[in-house]
C-alpha cells in the first residue's frame, strides 16, 4: 500500500549561489558518505530529502542526516533512515522507501514513494 509520495525539483544554478553564499551548507545538508559528490547529484539528493518529507508528511524532529541516500552495487539509490526520520517512518506504518533521482540541464528531480501499512 502506498503510504505517501513525494516530489521536489532544485534549480541547480540557484543551488550553487546557495552553497558559494553558505559554504557550511554542504556539511549541514549531507551526510559525510554523501559529500564529495558533483553539485548536481547533491543538489538531485537534496531535492530527494525534500521529497521524503513531502511523503512522510512531516518534518518535525528530523535532521538533514537523519536522510541519508545510499546506493547498492548496482548503483540503486535508497534511502538509510536514522533517528527523527526513521521514528516517523515506522508512526505512519512506512516499510519501504522507493526514490528516483534525475539531473538534467538546469534541474534536478526526486520522486519518492512510501510504501507499507496504513498506522493505526
Amino acid at each position: 500500500m502506498i503510504v505517501g509520495v513525494g516530489v521536489d525539483v532544485v534549480d541547480l544554478t540557484r543551488f550553487e549561489r546557495a552553497v558559494e553564499r553558505t559554504p557550511g551548507l554542504i556539511t549541514r545538508l549531507f551526510t559525510e558518505n554523501e559529500r564529495g559528490l558533483a553539485l548536481r547529484s547533491l543538489a538531485a539528493r537534496f531535492a530527494a530529502k525534500e521529497a521524503l518529507l513531502k511523503a512522510l508528511g512531516e518534518s518535525t524532529g528530523v535532521s538533514w542526516h537523519d536522510m541519508e541516500i545510499v546506493r547498492n552495487a548496482h548503483g540503486t539509490p535508497s534511502f538509510l533512515l536514522s533517528a527523527g526520520a526513521a521514528a516517523i517512518a515506522h508512526r505512519r506504518g512506512v516499510t519501504h522507501v522507493h526514490v528516483s533521482m534525475t539531473h538534467d540541464g538546469p534541474v534536478a528531480t526526486a520522486f519518492v514513494i512510501a510504501e507499507g501499512r496504513e498506522a493505526s
